[in-house]
């Protein structure tokens, strides 16, 4: 499966002991003892809404584990929070008494293993934890806490107790933000589309999207070359600045798409006079002359399920939930609203690939490429047998095949495919 990667994180293991959402001041607690933040007052936007669940079947305490900070506004972090609370909601559980945070968490065994400790002595009925490397304590605290449920992003590991994964199909948003990119990509007749990247080939997750991203772009530009930089961590903003003004200057790409946790890329892209890709949430604001789209995830959809089943059963959780794994047909992802930066063909040619994705008549790693052609209003696709083959040209499914495998496209892809260079 995937290899663990450790990461070299800026960020200091401190907790805030401010309230957990917006309401809050926003600066980590001046003490050296690390101790959990319990979400606080809510602002006026997250109060409960009319029509929304008052009640479930049980009263649960919630305990998550971030690795940056949860007064984030944009980014991996900021959506996560933002699900886990928007989730609260939808079942009756009130963010501001019954969430439980320790955030600017590294991936770091010993000091995920303390938050740990510090949220089961909260009394929390069920962790989150929301980044990779968090895995391995995930996995050995879940033992030593029988009672509590563990429920970890982006791993592959669980047991057949209290101990689950969850992830989504973000390749798919991916292809669609791809489209965005390539429509732009041609209308400036230039060919290159830079992607920042936490990592490469050595994560399924990072080269799947990646993949996604290029054959989307090149559905729309076939000479479409997707050039990508690895800074080999998930959240370093200044290596996501230099990594964009690479791409930028040096090879001259025109759309930078990106999977990494800050608006940086994008912020760079304004910067410079050209457009950009987002990932976790939407960037515009962030980046209102360059920003197209984002790849987002809706992780409420997780988390009101996960939340719901642990309220109504802790010891069945594992048998009504399991290992999570949905995408466009569940609501878990999704791309944000197109930006005015958009081209004018670009609404309806997403339109008809998601359409297909939800279907389930396509999907984007098979042996049928979807080709876009016509002008907007009148935007068509044709589903063509095409062999996917890698970059080296080695044939990964055969012309007119069914996609690779859910194991492959989570964690044995390690290939990118045609129209994809790694640069450094």
């Amino acid at each position: 499966m995937r290899k663990l990667v450790s990461l070299v994180l800026t960020a200091a293991f401190a907790v805030s002991s401010c309230w957990a959402l917006a309401g809050c001041s926003g600066k980590p607690a001046e003490t050296t003892a690390a101790t959990t933040t319990k979400a606080g007052e809510t602002t006026a936007q997250e109060s409960q809404k009319p029509g929304e669940s008052k009640a479930a079947t049980a009263s649960i305490k919630v305990g998550a584990i971030y690795i940056n900070s949860q007064n984030d506004t944009a980014g991996y972090t900021f959506a996560h929070h933002k699900g886990i609370t928007e989730g609260m909601k939808q079942v009756g559980l009130d963010p501001s008494k019954d969430l439980y945070i320790v955030d600017n968490v590294p991936e770091d065994d010993e000091k995920v293993k303390q938050a740990i400790d510090q949220l089961a002595g909260d009394g929390c009925d069920i962790i989150f934890g929301i980044s990779f490397g968090y895995i391995n304590a995930m996995e050995e605290k879940a033992a030593e806490y029988p009672d509590i449920i563990f429920s970890h992003a982006t791993g592959y590991k669980s047991n057949d107790k209290n101990f689950n994964n969850y992830f989504g199909r973000i390749y798919q948003a991916r292809y669609l933000s791809g489209i965005a990119a390539g429509y732009k990509s041609l209308a400036l007749k230039n060919n290159n589309i830079g992607y920042v990247s936490a990592w490469g080939t050595e994560y399924a997750e990072t080269c799947s999207g990646i993949n996604a991203f290029a054959m989307g772009a090149r559905s729309v530009n076939p000479d479409a070359k997707i050039h990508v930089y690895e800074i080999s961590t998930w959240g370093d903003q200044e290596k996501e600045r230099q990594a964009a003004q690479v791409l930028i200057d040096t090879y001259k790409c025109c759309v930078i798409g990106q999977h990494c946790d800050s608006a940086q890329p994008q912020i760079v892209a304004n910067e410079k006079g050209v457009f950009g890709c987002g990932y976790n949430s939407d960037m515009t604001k962030e980046a209102p002359k360059a920003h197209l789209t984002a790849a987002v995830w809706n992780w409420s959809a997780y988390y009101a399920t996960a939340m719901k089943a642990a309220m109504t059963d802790k010891g069945s959780f594992m048998q009504s939930v399991g290992n999570y794994y949905q995408g466009l047909s569940a609501g878990l992802v999704d791309i944000s609203e197109l930006s005015g930066n958009c081209e004018p063909e670009t609404a309806e040619a997403i339109k008809l690939a998601k359409d297909l994705m939800i279907s389930g008549k396509w999907d984007v790693f098979s042996g049928v490429k979807l080709v876009f052609s016509g002008a907007a209003g009148s935007v068509a696709v044709e589903q063509k047998n095409d062999a996917l083959k890698d970059n080296t040209g080695a044939e990964k499914v055969a012309a007119g095949g069914a996609s690779v495998g859910d194991d492959v496209i989570q964690g044995s892809m390690n290939y990118y495919v045609d129209g994809v260079t790694q640069v450094n």
